[in-house]
């Protein structure tokens, strides 16, 4: 092994050693056993009307869309944040072109296949940050709805498709399973998929913005 390539792996190794005592630091004491509660799908079928009801399932979809676990990767910036408080990501990664870090400090430095727990940082398979147009960060409940729905800033998807990611993407599942020091993100991905199945068949009507 050359003289850099030596260097250039024990700088990374650093750079994921002193970014994960930052996080454990920062999720110190926090909460891990259990997010809050989502009202089950069925709890809305007596709101008679069609629209108030569908805007009543997007806003308990919010709960979900605004947590810090999908939150930290929607954000308004080029940088992540991270932990339960949203503080901005350490060390400092940026999104990249394509949401998986620069060039010279991919995300996979640090994080792998699955949350590696003793060093506290969190792991996926295709760990990333969602895509600008994507960006919640900062918007009310109405504006992230008619985000999601816009195909053109959504990766083309339809409602069937927006189902799908939600409840088969394994970094959208991490968000209820994210490891220690972490608060999983409400209810249940079955729960959250059930809720979005039900605003989609009552017309997927948005809050106002």
């Amino acid at each position: 092994m050359s003289r850099n390539l030596i260097l250039a792996a024990g700088a990374a190794l650093a750079v994921c050693l002193g970014g994960s005592a930052l996080t454990l630091a920062q999720n110190a004491g926090q909460a891990q056993s259990g997010g809050a509660a989502l009202r089950p799908a069925s709890s809305f079928a007596s709101i008679a009307n069609q629209h108030d009801r569908s805007v009543a399932l997007f806003n308990e979809m919010g709960k979900v869309l605004t947590h810090p676990r999908c939150m930290n990767c929607h954000p308004a910036t080029e940088r992540p944040r991270q932990g339960d408080l949203r503080k901005l990501h350490e060390p400092v990664v940026v999104r990249g072109k394509d949401g998986h870090g620069a060039a010279g400090l991919p995300c996979a430095t640090c994080h792998g296949k699955q949350n590696f727990d003793p060093a506290g940082v969190p792991g996926d398979g295709h760990w990333a940050l969602a895509p600008a147009s994507m960006a919640w960060e900062g918007k009310t409940i109405g504006q992230i709805c008619e985000q999601l729905k816009d195909q053109n800033r959504n990766g083309s998807r339809d409602a069937a498709a927006l189902i799908k990611h939600v409840t088969t993407d394994t970094l959208v599942l991490w968000g209820w399973k994210p490891g220690k020091g972490r608060t999983p993100a409400p209810g249940t991905a079955a729960e959250f998929g059930a809720l979005m199945q039900a605003w989609a068949d009552s017309g997927a009507a948005c809050p106002a913005p």
